[in-house]
């Protein structure tokens, strides 16, 4: 038990992301656009809430302030990315895999070429304070809750919580308000939806723009809670696990938060090793690749069962029936 409760805040910390990830990718899906692009919106996110932080440090900004204009950069940063992969995808009819994998190109060599100017020639920012990024919490009174408080509300990050609001949130929002409605709606059945006066692209745009922003929102936490600078080898491709995570929770809210949470453990298996005796004498080197092996694993196992939106990928055609 005590080894569980060592590795589960850890666990956390690395779901995040990946369930940040996912959900923005449910809500494009959702409404009928396949993005692949969520790692290179990640990108974008991690490098403009790390250069957030550096110039609010250098302006002396509180420590308070910045973590929360980081993200809300983060956030605009995603939007106005994944705002390039509507005009090809909803309006140019262009083809949306092609699309989101050429976003994802040009994401690395963007923060490249950002850092360089901006850092004196390096590829990569300097590095911040961690004292201006969220730090670790206890919640009062609830960490003293047996089992479950050491497990969730010590040792914390607030982001955390923000990401276990996000799922009740989009849970509600998808399957109990009309937006919701109208959303899997075009992203199942497109053209009835038109013939019934929903506008088929407007409703397409919300979801891919929330999805970058949801994206750029993973990045941020992703930078501000496991380091103090940002490399183009920050995301080192948890964004395409993070659309592992939406498909192996078959496009739903609390799906994505149990596949992220199993992701995460499978992430920080590496630092416990030691202590679990079936896995002490296993090389250092197959802890890289263990996240990446489940993942293919996982989509092997569940792919043939997922319950994808139909017409997701699919061009939007008004004159189709």
């Amino acid at each position: 038990m005590e080894l569980l409760y060592q590795m589960f805040p850890l666990a956390l910390m690395s779901a995040v992301p990946l369930i940040l990830g996912a959900l923005g990718g449910l809500y494009s899906e959702r409404s009928g656009i396949v993005n692949i692009a969520v790692d290179g919106t990640m990108q974008i996110g991690a490098f403009v809430a790390a250069c957030t932080i550096l110039f609010c440090e250098r302006g002396g900004v509180s420590n308070t302030i910045t973590p929360w204009l980081a993200l809300l950069f983060a956030i605009i940063s995603g939007m106005l990315f994944i705002a390039i992969h509507g005009l090809a995808s909803i309006h140019f009819r262009a083809d949306q895999t092609i699309s989101g994998t050429a976003l994802n190109v040009l994401a690395g060599g963007l923060t490249i070429y950002f850092c360089q100017i901006l850092f004196e020639g390096k590829k990569q920012t300097d590095y911040y304070a961690m004292t201006s990024s969220f730090t670790r919490i206890n919640v009062p009174i609830l960490e003293d809750i047996p089992i479950i408080g050491p497990l969730f509300f010590q040792n914390a990050y607030i982001t955390t919580y923000i990401a276990f609001f996000l799922v009740v949130l989009t849970w509600y929002l998808v399957y109990k308000t009309p937006f919701g409605l109208r959303m899997r709606s075009c992203g199942e059945y497109p053209q009835a939806s038109a013939s019934m006066g929903i506008n088929v692209v407007r409703t397409r745009w919300k979801g891919l723009l929330i999805s970058g922003a949801l994206s750029g929102l993973a990045g941020a936490v992703l930078v501000m809670t496991t380091s103090s600078y940002y490399y183009v080898g920050t995301v080192h491709g948890l964004g395409f696990v993070a659309i592992a995570t939406l498909i192996f929770g078959q496009w739903n809210p609390w799906g994505c938060l149990v596949a992220g949470i199993f992701f995460g453990f499978a992430q920080t298996l590496g630092y416990f090793s030691s202590s679990i005796p079936m896995l002490a004498g296993l090389p250092v080197e197959f802890y890289s690749i263990f996240p990446y092996l489940v993942t293919i694993i996982a989509l092997v196992l569940f792919s043939g069962r997922s319950m994808a939106p139909k017409a997701s990928g699919e061009i939007y055609d008004a004159g189709k029936r």
